[in-house]
């Protein structure tokens, strides 16, 4: 089984990335989704929010109110602290599960780990390969900007909260260049890909008699 960690800074491309690994065949685990699921109503996970941040993060139906737990965290390098110690562990944990499910079905099948976070996180020696969708931080602020109605200041916020560029650069293993177009990174990812394969059918003939 392959293992690779996928990351980059917010509206690198990552998440074109990411499909493009799961229609050529891989297994994506998303931490994101796995960070929503560990605090789903009746997980340990939000019990433990509400008891750190208080009831005024829950929703009336009883679900986690998100803008209102931004607002404590964003600005608050202890609040955030204390938010990740919540939630990280619960998604590893959650994330060697989705990974040990597709050992069972398929020995050889290749994991992309979906991290926003890795490098902030200290899993880059985790993997086989660390994979870095890269584009530098001023570009990333105009597409938050310019797609997603940001204002300047808070798209310079979200990306200043994340590592730098040189740190994610400094780990990885592969980089695709995420300041062209999704049909370009998807290319590269297929390129990548057929890399991978032909890497694992060179390991399969080593281990054949």
């Amino acid at each position: 089984m392959q293992r690779i960690g996928l990351t980059g800074g917010i509206a690198a491309g990552k998440s074109v990335a990411a499909r493009r690994f799961a229609e050529r065949g891989a297994v994506v685990v998303d931490a994101d989704v796995l960070a929503r699921a560990a605090v789903e109503p009746g997980t340990p996970g939000l019990d433990a929010v509400v008891e750190a941040f208080g009831p005024e993060v829950l929703r009336e139906e009883g679900t986690l109110d998100r803008p209102a737990l931004a607002r404590v965290v964003f600005s608050d390098p202890d609040a955030r602290s204390r938010l990740d110690a919540i939630v990280h562990p619960a998604v590893r944990r959650l994330a060697a599960e989705r990974e040990a499910s597709a050992a069972a079905l398929d020995p050889g099948a290749v994991v992309v780990h979906d991290i926003p976070l890795l490098v902030e996180t200290g899993q880059a020696g985790d993997f086989h390969a660390v994979v870095v969708v890269h584009a530098p931080a001023v570009l990333r602020v105009e597409r938050l900007v310019r797609l997603r109605g940001m204002t300047r200041a808070d798209a310079e916020a979200r990306v200043a909260a994340q590592a730098r560029d040189e740190e994610r650069l400094a780990v990885a293993d592969v980089v695709l260049d995420g300041t062209g177009g999704d049909a370009d990174l998807r290319r590269q990812v297929d390129e990548l890909w057929e890399r991978v394969a032909a890497e694992q059918d060179a390991e399969r003939a080593a281990d054949t008699p």
